[in-house]
């Protein structure tokens, strides 16, 4: 089917129409979203999230513009807010850390400071590989997909070894404390 009489029989509320126009770009959306978002679920909301703007704006859908170019501006616009919800969240989070880092007396600096090297010495104990996956993402920020790329291994071998990783100093921390 055409496009142009896709985009007017979905104008006009078709389902069926929304459907094809679904499944012919979902993938489209989804490997552009993850240019920008490492988590495959989080991606897929943002997917989820797109096609459902999409619907409802379906109305002011111009029959003549290829419909990638308006989904890939959704897709845009709704990573950009994402992406700004998340930076003033962490920015609100630590304004409320600041404050109470200044509360903090010296015992306590001592506590986090023991508890910084007892977390330091766990991580050194992991497998080489694992270690240095770990370290990436958590010392150097670098998302799954830059990791990958650096270490030319897949994605889910990363989220298997941040998985593991966490895991086991979580155990460990565990069994310290009890």
């Amino acid at each position: 089917m055409i496009e142009h009489d896709l985009v007017t029989q979905l104008k006009a509320g078709c389902e069926s129409a929304f459907r094809i126009i679904y499944h012919k770009y979902w993938s489209l959306v989804f490997n552009f979203t993850r240019l920008y978002i490492s988590s495959p679920s989080e991606a897929e909301e943002v997917v989820q999230e797109v096609f459902v703007k999409f619907w409802e704006a379906r109305h002011i859908l111009d029959t003549d513009k290829p419909l990638k170019g308006f989904l890939f501006i959704i897709t845009r616009n709704l990573i950009f807010n994402k992406f700004r919800r998340n930076f003033n969240e962490v920015n609100y989070k630590m304004t409320v850390l600041k404050g109470v880092s200044q509360s903090y007396e010296i015992e306590d600096d001592i506590e986090v400071n023991d508890l910084k090297l007892f977390i330091d010495k766990l991580i050194e104990e992991l497998p080489i590989r694992q270690k240095e996956v770990f370290k990436l993402s958590r010392e150097k920020n670098l998302t799954h997909h830059e990791i990958s790329t650096l270490l030319s291994i897949s994605e889910k071998t990363i989220e298997r070894h941040i998985t593991e990783a966490i895991k086991f100093i979580k155990k460990r921390m565990t069994q310290h404390y009890l």
